[in-house]
């Protein structure tokens, strides 16, 4: 590993040189030859902020999903940056999972969502999970289709597999609260929405959405 000293890692100056210039390709790659995914897991947990910061980005831009678990931890950081790194930084971690041609797949499935395109989007998901069906983050796309597509009840069992896959997937948790909220069931909504508020504090969205459901059951 390189360092400046025991205090402060050169990943710091590598990270420093990224805000001033945003060349990612520059950072991916330098950091890349100087630390051990290993290493960087370590450096996600070190006393510096800064340190914290640069390790988690790194981590965002070149972990797979052996890092999931350091990520996770991350979105608890007391800096709110870290925090915002580790969430923009897992998603990205979540989808670099499998073979290259799982990834390939993923990746397209991904963009029919974002399209709207949900037939094919669950056509496409379901033959993935039938070839990777420990991929997690297949399991959350077809739900995100099947919401799409008001299948709110096999959207919920997508969600509950992918989180039982990737117990940190506060996206597939959050899902699954939408979806039982379009199916009338707030006390399980409320449950769900909790469940991605504790995988992911960020969430300020979820965040009222349990305030407001919290004091709408509490009326009851």
């Amino acid at each position: 590993m390189s360092s400046d000293g025991p205090r402060n890692p050169a990943i710091t100056a590598l990270y420093q040189k990224y805000l001033d210039d945003q060349d990612s390709a520059r950072f991916i790659r330098k950091v890349s030859k100087a630390y051990t995914s290993g290493t960087l897991q370590r450096l996600a947990e070190h006393d510096l902020r800064e340190v914290r910061r640069a390790a988690v980005l790194a981590l965002g831009f070149l972990g797979d999903i052996d890092v999931n678990h350091t990520m996770g931890r991350a979105l608890h950081d007391e800096d709110r940056t870290v925090r915002m790194l580790a969430e923009n930084g897992i998603r990205s971690v979540w989808n670099r999972c499998g073979t290259p041609s799982h990834r390939q797949q993923l990746t397209v499935i991904i963009r029919l969502n974002a399209a709207q395109q949900f037939h094919e989007a669950v056509t496409q998901a379901t033959e993935l999970i039938e070839k990777a069906p420990w991929l997690a983050e297949a399991w959350n796309q077809r739900a995100v289709a099947r919401f799409g597509l008001g299948q709110h009840a096999k959207a919920i069992r997508d969600c509950h597999q992918a989180l039982e896959l990737n117990p940190y997937h506060f996206a597939a948790a959050s899902g699954m609260g939408q979806a039982y909220l379009q199916l009338g069931n707030p006390v399980s909504a409320l449950e769900s929405l909790r469940r991605a508020l504790r995988l992911n504090p960020g969430l300020e969205g979820v965040r009222a959405q349990v305030v407001r459901l919290t004091r709408m059951i509490e009326d009851k």
